[in-house]
């Protein structure tokens, strides 16, 4: 939308930022089975440009588990408006925490069956 938008008619890069951090809390509570938090950003580059009227598609694939830790690569796709084109926009690698119903780190468990299509 236009008030996300910087002078230049791109989509802030804090903007994208903010879906792909949702994309991945959302793989890494599914992953832990609860709650999870960003503890790091540990890379995010911006590869294209986000026009307004775009969609953005994010796709997220967990890399590692550690103790408490997912390790989550998202990536940014546009599908350029009114276009039959897809570019990937940005990249990276989020690591999120699991916490218990206390807000302390708690061990990530084994890996839930696959969810059924």
């Amino acid at each position: 939308m236009p008030a996300d938008m910087n002078a230049a008619g791109d989509v802030f890069g804090g903007w994208v930022m903010a879906q792909m951090d949702l994309a991945a809390g959302i793989r890494g509570a599914e992953r832990a089975g609860g709650r999870v938090v960003t503890a790091a950003v540990e890379t995010l580059a911006f590869r294209r440009p986000v026009h307004v009227g775009d969609t953005l598609c994010v796709y997220t694939r967990v890399e590692h588990v550690g103790r408490t830790s997912i390790r989550i690569r998202a990536e940014a796709w546009a599908r350029r408006y009114l276009r039959p084109v897809r570019e990937k926009v940005t990249e990276g690698v989020f690591v999120m925490v699991h916490l218990d119903a206390a807000g302390r780190p708690a061990a990530v468990g084994a890996a839930p069956p696959p969810i059924a299509p």
